[in-house]
């Protein structure tokens, strides 16, 4: 989320230090309004026109691709004319007329799975994206439900999702623990970096991590999010376990 523009271009220079030093491309992601907080008191951000002033002046200014959210389809023109990819939100992955005006402005779609939909399911979004026009379209695993406030990662999910468009698992809310923390979403960051090993192992072509320089301080994501100062360590050994998976190809 931009909580600040200050805040959004000091992580966005600061995580592009750590992925040039290691060699990893890097998508900058910040929202510019969470419209599905859990409680009506929360932050949401800045708002549609602020926010895409600042994601495009961020993306001008360090030379990466940026990605955020789009909730209705009457945002999707605005927001494509200020970054490079349109995210679909787990929770509107169904959204026919979204999927749609997305995929009609040629921008590079990324749709997150919902947490309620099997992975197979997922080939119908792509269709819609594909079929409106559009076939830059990549999926994210972000976890399935399990019970109530609780997700799991299904790995099994990962090839059948590859099956129909490029994969990217989300590290970070496949380790939330939605709405269990008096309003709020709570978290289980400890877990990040065994799930993402997993998920690279298993052949994905990305990876998303939510990261801050001050979890506990956060305005969204904060409880599972991974600190600043963890993601080259986290990186490193993602990139290990890439190099031992292709040796064996």
């Amino acid at each position: 989320m931009i909580e600040s523009e200050a805040h959004a271009r000091k992580m966005a220079d600061a995580i592009q230090r750590v992925t040039a030093d290691l060699g990893v491309p890097y998508i900058f992601k910040a929202s510019y309004d969470k419209a599905n907080r859990t409680s009506l008191r929360s932050f949401r951000g800045p708002g549609l026109t602020e926010g895409c002033r600042i994601l495009r002046a961020i993306g001008e200014s360090t030379g990466l691709p940026v990605l955020t959210d789009v909730h209705t389809a009457e945002d999707c023109t605005p927001v494509a004319e200020a970054v490079d990819v349109l995210q679909i939100p787990a929770f509107l992955c169904r959204q026919t007329d979204l999927l749609a005006a997305a995929a009609k402005t040629c921008r590079a779609i990324n749709v997150k799975k919902g947490q309620f939909v099997a992975p197979w399911d997922m080939r119908h979004a792509v269709e819609k994206i594909r079929e409106s026009g559009n076939e830059r379209v990549s999926l994210t695993e972000r976890g399935a439900s399990f019970g109530y406030n609780n997700l799991v990662v299904d790995m099994r999910s990962l090839p059948v999702l590859r099956g129909f468009a490029p994969v990217v698992f989300d590290g970070t809310h496949s380790v939330q623990t939605p709405s269990a923390a008096n309003g709020v979403s709570g978290g289980q960051p400890e877990f990040i970096p065994v799930l993402t090993r997993a998920a690279v192992a298993a052949g994905v072509d990305g990876v998303f991590l939510e990261v801050h320089d001050n979890p506990a301080e956060a305005k969204s994501d904060g409880a599972n999010a991974l600190h600043l100062n963890k993601l080259k360590s986290v990186l490193e050994q993602l990139l290990a376990v890439h190099a031992a998976v292709n040796e064996q190809r």
